[in-house]
Parts: C-alpha cells; sequence; structure tokens
C-alpha cells in the first residue's frame, strides 16, 4: 500500500528542515570560532568578572557552562521569540499554505535596507534552495565535528586541534 503524506504535512517537515539547518549554521560556524579562539574583547559579563578571553580558553561545550545564568537565558529567551514569530506571527502559517521557513514578522531585524523583497522571484527560489542545502551540510558538520571531531580522535581529517570533549553531554 502506497502512502502519500499531506501538502501539510511536507510543509511541516520542510519547516522543521529549514529551522534545524539555521540552527546548525549557527552551531557549526560558532563551534569552529570556539575552538579557534576567536573572542570578543571585553567582559561577556561585568557583575561576575567573566571575559570572552577567559571562555575562548576553553573547550566548546566549557565555554557554554561558563556563561552566566542570566546570559543563557538571554539566549534562550531570544530564541523562543524567534520561534514564536515562525509559528504563530506568520500568516499564512506554513501549514495553511504560507513559506514554510519564512518569518515575515523578524525581516526587518535580519534585513533592515531591504535587499530581499528586491530580489526576483527566481534568484529567492535559488537562495532559498541554497540555505537548504547548505543546512543540510551544516548538520552533517555538527555531526562530524561536535559528536565525533572532539571524542574520536583522527575521526574529522582537517588541520583543527579539536579539544577533547570526553564524549558528548548536552549542554544544560
Amino acid at each position: 500500500m502506497t502512502r502519500s503524506a499531506s501538502p501539510a504535512t511536507l510543509a511541516w517537515f520542510r519547516h522543521a528542515e529549514l529551522k534545524h539547518g539555521r540552527v546548525c549554521m549557527a552551531a557549526f560556524v560558532g563551534w569552529l570560532v570556539a575552538v579557534s579562539g576567536l573572542h570578543f574583547p571585553g567582559l561577556i559579563s561585568p557583575t561576575e568578572g567573566v571575559s570572552f578571553a577567559d571562555l575562548s580558553k576553553l573547550a566548546p561545550l566549557e565555554q557554554w557552562s561558563a556563561v552566566p545564568a542570566t546570559g543563557k537565558l538571554q539566549i534562550l529567551l531570544f530564541l523562543g521569540y524567534i520561534e514564536h514569530n515562525s509559528e504563530w506571527k506568520t500568516k499564512p502559517h506554513y501549514m495553511a499554505g504560507g513559506t514554510p521557513g519564512d518569518i515575515k514578522a523578524l525581516t526587518k531585524f535580519w534585513d533592515p535596507v531591504g535587499f530581499v523583497s528586491k530580489l526576483s522571484p527566481e534568484k529567492l527560489e535559488r537562495q532559498r534552495l541554497s540555505e537548504l542545502k547548505n543546512g543540510r551540510l551544516a548538520m552533517l558538520g555538527v555531526a562530524g565535528c561536535v559528536l565525533f571531531g572532539g571524542t574520536i580522535p583522527g575521526s574529522v581529517p582537517v588541520p583543527i586541534a579539536f579539544p577533547d570533549t570526553g564524549g558528548f553531554v548536552m549542554p544544560f
């Protein structure tokens, strides 16, 4: 028996794929920055005396553990705001005929000049496909670098010194 998914189900899958791809793109770049030792100048928390330089000397998951609780809360609240806008503020919803992955409520945040609105439909479609492909690649990159690169020495053949994480643990 052959079953076919409804358009709403396929839109839900595509939205989930785009969302997870975006998170993995940010995570992969963040991981590479964390293992490279690059950092902002100054303090991440003036009240607790934690500097960006102090954090850059730690392994990536230890860096997250060393971020003060208020910093973690700010990050989680911002991610919740993005999630809220993608699910409840986007009209029409992606499962009711809207575009999966489209967050109109936040467009002014990351496109204040309006470059996206000036694109031709063909170029916009090409860029959406590119984002989807880059997200898929980032998911593989996160799995390779974060899960395997830090736990199995020599498993990722790139000239980056992966810190020994002693096994992957959820960072919360």
